[in-house]
């Protein structure tokens, strides 16, 4: 059994999608790779692609917001059947055939919509017949995902999204309510006062984990800061991750905070940090909000990028699973509030409750493998 991955590397969460699927393929027996499609095309293209979309996300966010926004309202357009989308992603496409070719997998997974693109292209053409399985890797269907449409199925976070997919023009039937993949350590779990010792923090004492992405972008040391000045009764330990900023991390060493810090850059541990964490403060990116989830642990939302961060704040705000902050209310009045109540933490994991999925990445894969078991017609 061979299936084949397709990703794109713009920011982290798409390739960590990929990975989990290839953990689990892994412990099932099954062979998998990993492709990204522009990196296969052109290393330069593909470092081009994710180093533009990284400025964009943290440098331009009011263009980049501008464009996702123009993007989703845009009127579809087609010239004989045939999408722009389709018609400027035709070099690739062909190029990615003749991989498909070579490389004969049993199936397609992507984690991506223009790896998508890419596959309904060669679908409409006849040019591949095995199962193509997509991935939704935030809580909303972004832009172009309509050109993808002659893939057999899409993998969405919740029932809540079927509505968009079907707008979209997706049949009801393609739609797969599994969930984003997170890693399978996300499904195992430790008491908090555990984890904490094994963090070397205090076993008895709230917690409160502040991540900035995997790049360190955001504004963390304010986050910090004003977290740091909250009342007295707020009795609190952090866990800061900064990614791979290694002048944020040096930064937030120098504040000389009132609280106890545990200041850490690029993180392998996540799962453990959420294990011995009350509340997260984070920004929204699907993968990380999504492991959240699968830990019930209650989110603040901070910093989000106009586009897809927006649209998972908006999803998780109007499922109760969710506080972010804004001009009124503070990253730190927020967290507080739910360090102060009890009830408030609790009322929050119910609603998490309902949308957690720690056996998405499972799913999906028994999913697809099911696909290949099944006799041909």
């Amino acid at each position: 059994m061979n299936i084949l991955i397709l990703s794109v590397t713009a920011g982290g969460g798409h390739n960590s999608a990929a990975r989990a699927m290839q953990e689990y393929f892994l412990t099932a027996g099954a062979q998998s790779e990993i492709l990204d499609i522009y990196g296969y095309i052109s290393p330069v293209i593909a470092s081009s692609i994710n180093k533009g979309y990284l400025w964009l996300a943290s440098r331009a966010k009011r263009a980049y917001g501008l464009g996702y926004h123009i993007a989703e309202k845009r009127t579809p357009l087609r010239i004989a059947e045939i999408t722009p989308a389709e018609i400027v992603h035709m070099p690739v496409a062909w190029e990615i055939h003749q991989y498909i070719e070579k490389s004969r997998p049993d199936a397609i997974i992507f984690t991506h919509a223009f790896a998508g693109i890419i596959l309904h292209t060669l679908k409409r053409e006849g040019k591949i017949s095995v199962p193509t399985v997509g991935i939704l890797t935030d809580f909303a269907f972004h832009p172009y995902w309509e050109d993808a449409t002659a893939n057999d199925y899409v993998v969405i976070p919740s029932p809540h999204l079927r509505f968009q997919g079907m707008r979209k023009g997706f049949r009801e039937e393609q739609l797969l309510p599994f969930g984003i993949p997170v890693s399978l350590r996300f499904g195992e779990s430790m008491p908090k006062e555990k984890a904490r010792l094994a963090l070397g923090l205090s076993p008895d004492k709230k917690t409160v984990l502040v991540m900035s992405g995997s790049m360190g972008y955001g504004k963390m040391t304010e986050t910090l800061t004003a977290l740091d000045g909250m009342p007295p009764d707020a009795d609190f330990q952090i866990i800061a991750v900064c990614g791979s900023n290694r002048k944020l991390h040096e930064e937030i060493d120098t504040l000389g905070l009132r609280h106890r810090i545990l200041n850490l850059g690029f993180a392998d541990n996540v799962d453990l940090l959420m294990d011995a964490s009350d509340v997260i403060v984070t920004k929204p990116g699907g993968l990380t909000t999504s492991e959240a989830l699968v830990k019930r642990l209650p989110m603040v939302i901070v910093n989000p990028v106009p586009g897809q961060e927006m649209r998972n704040t908006e999803f998780l705000l109007n499922c109760g699973a969710a506080v972010a902050s804004n001009g009124v209310c503070s990253a730190a009045e927020l967290t507080y509030r739910l360090l102060s109540s009890d009830a408030r933490r609790e009322a929050m994991r119910l609603s998490i409750e309902e949308l957690r999925r720690p056996d998405s990445t499972k799913d999906i894969c028994e999913f697809v493998m099911g696909l290949l078991k099944e006799p041909s017609p």
